[in-house]
């Protein structure tokens, strides 16, 4: 029998680990964690660096709701200040969710198909999500080099420069730094929520795009802004967009916080 799939609009409620998940995590805090030994890292530092790790190498999966403080305390034999002093850290950090009147559970991650061109307000939209941006820079100015060989310009050639903070439900989850020939944007000041609908109205969206990922972490300044702490693990994407016609339209690089975002490619092979 084929199950239906998830509808991407509707965030999947968090579901219950099962005996032997919940086994296997404590396994896994009990060795990854050192919390039997001497050590002078503090103990609820250990278990919450264990914690991360379980989550970011899928011991524990994503929606996934975790044992309560006294579970985890009596199991691991650690006193319940010291489980809620790690959970909460995990929690600032958003890779757990604290839900009144609920146990904690894993966050999910949001996943984007890159094989699909689509914008990050299209994204959250189509996952019941309120897209938002915070400007962080807005300017014209004349192409330097490098920005001149991102878009196929000669050098000193008029862009428009957009640097935003992207949020989902008001929470941080990328920094965009995008630049558009004036050609197809004339002023910064015509861009109101949304980018793409600027192209639009002026006869100029994009309809290809050759995107670039790679990995990298956060520097202090990206970090205060995304709400992770320095050196966390950043999904790095760049996108060089262009009209039927060859001609480049955009070029930005977006900076995605590595514990909530990942990206997916559907792959096929080939017949013989």
């Amino acid at each position: 029998m084929t199950l239906p799939s998830p509808d991407p609009r509707f965030p999947r409620e968090a579901h219950t680990s099962r005996p032997a998940e919940v086994d296997r995590l404590i396994d896994y805090l009990l060795l990854k964690g050192r919390l039997d030994v001497e050590s002078p890292t503090s103990l609820y530092r250990r278990l919450q660096e264990a914690l991360r790790s379980a989550i970011h190498e899928g011991v524990v999966s994503a929606g996934a709701m975790i044992p309560g403080e006294r579970e985890l305390a009596q199991r691991l034999n650690l006193s319940r200040v010291t489980v809620r002093n790690a959970l909460k850290g995990l929690v600032d950090e958003r890779l757990m969710i604290q839900r009144h009147g609920a146990r904690t559970s894993v966050a999910e991650r949001l996943e984007k198909p890159i094989s699909i061109f689509t914008s990050f307000s299209e994204d959250m939209a189509a996952r019941g999500r309120k897209p938002g941006a915070k400007w962080l820079l807005a300017e014209t100015g004349d192409a330097d080099a490098i920005e001149a060989a991102a878009l196929d310009l000669p050098t000193g050639t008029a862009v428009c420069r957009l640097h935003r903070l992207r949020t989902a439900d008001d929470v941080p989850m990328a920094i965009e730094y995008t630049i558009i020939p004036t050609e197809f944007l004339p002023s910064t000041d015509v861009v109101g929520n949304s980018l793409y609908e600027a192209l639009r109205e002026r006869g100029c969206m994009p309809t290809r795009a050759l995107q670039r990922l790679r990995s990298d972490i956060a520097s202090p300044e990206e970090a205060a802004l995304l709400q992770v702490a320095p050196g966390a693990a950043i999904l790095e994407m760049e996108r060089r967009c262009s009209l039927d016609n060859g001609r480049v339209v955009e070029f930005t690089c977006s900076r995605y916080r590595g514990d909530a975002y990942q990206f997916m490619i559907e792959l096929v092979r080939p017949s013989s």
